[in-house]
C-alpha cells in the first residue's frame, strides 16, 4: 500500500521513529533504575525489620529460659544461633544489667555493598 508514498516520505517516517526512540529510551532507563532502587531499599528495610524481630525474640527467650538478659551480642550468636549480614548491618548492643533489658540499636552500614554482594 505504498502507492502514494515515495522513498523520501518513508525515510522521513523512519527518522521520526528514531527521534521518538531517542526520546523515550532514556525515560525508560530512568524509570527502570528508579524501580530497581525502590525494590532494593524495601528489601533492606524488610531485612532490618526481620533482624529486629530476631533480636527481640532471642533476648526475651534468653531471659525466660536463663533468668537474665544476654551479656553480649556474641552470647546470642553462640547460644541462640543469631545470624545476620554484618557487612550490611551494625548492631550496637549495650547491656545495662542482668535484670534490665539491654539497649539495642540497628544501623544500616553500607546499603550499596549489601546490594552489590547479593548480585
Amino acid at each position: 500500500m505504498h502507492r502514494f508514498t515515495t522513498k523520501a516520505t518513508r525515510r522521513d517516517d523512519r527518522k521520526s521513529f528514531t527521534r521518538w526512540l531517542y526520546l523515550i529510551l532514556p525515560i525508560m532507563v530512568v524509570v527502570f533504575w528508579y524501580i530497581l532502587t525502590s525494590v532494593d531499599t524495601s528489601t533492606v528495610d524488610r531485612q532490618k525489620e526481620s533482624l529486629e524481630n530476631a533480636l527481640n525474640r532471642d533476648i526475651l527467650h534468653c531471659y525466660a529460659v536463663e533468668g537474665y538478659y544476654p551479656p553480649s551480642l556474641d552470647y546470642l550468636k553462640e547460644h541462640y544461633g543469631l545470624r545476620y549480614d554484618e557487612d550490611l548491618f551494625f548492631v550496637d548492643y549495650q547491656p545495662i544489667a542482668s535484670n534490665l533489658r539491654p539497649d539495642v540499636t540497628i544501623l544500616v552500614v553500607n546499603h550499596e555493598a549489601g546490594g552489590a554482594k547479593g548480585r
